[in-house]
């Protein structure tokens, strides 16, 4: 069931568009930033906020990269892959990321602190290669700024 405080954003974001469905990924958004992904029950309680059926707010939900449809953990580290980032380390830097945090791409350490996800690019190109874990971009990585940066969410950041 939504809760009241989400009700209340959706039908805010409502007011902007002629449809309903149009507040989806608005809609999926709010939900997933309260309760920090979007569960099955979720979509079911969105979709009939929105006259959708869960399948059609599924597929925009599984569209997008950042809508989390499954638990994941306090701090989201995106992994830029793209070309740049590539040939400037990104198989290194990976290696090193998953050593360190002892998990592959997709997954969450144990204490539910990081998930490490692959991003096609996060425009940082000029700074490659880049990684950006919740909103914080970073660039110019090596594997000491990576330990760098993890220690510092690991205090609390």
């Amino acid at each position: 069931m939504l809760t009241e405080k989400e009700l209340q954003e959706i039908n805010a974001e409502m007011a902007h568009y002629p449809q309903k469905k149009a507040v989806s990924i608005d809609a999926l958004k709010i939900v997933q930033k309260h309760r920090g992904w979007v569960s099955d029950e979720s979509i079911k309680d969105i979709a009939a906020h929105l006259d959708m059926t869960p399948d059609e707010l599924d597929s925009v939900a599984t569209f997008y990269n950042l809508i989390f449809r499954k638990p994941v953990g306090k701090h989201i580290i995106f992994i830029c892959d793209s070309v740049s980032c590539w040939i400037l380390g990104y198989e290194g830097l990976l290696e090193h990321l998953t050593a360190r945090l002892g998990i592959g791409l997709g997954e969450t350490t144990s204490d539910g602190q990081f998930t490490l996800l692959p991003i096609p690019c996060l425009g940082n190109c000029d700074h490659a290669p880049s990684l950006m874990i919740d909103q914080e971009l970073y660039g110019d990585l090596d594997t000491a700024k990576i330990d760098a940066i993890l220690n510092k969410y690991r205090q609390g950041a």
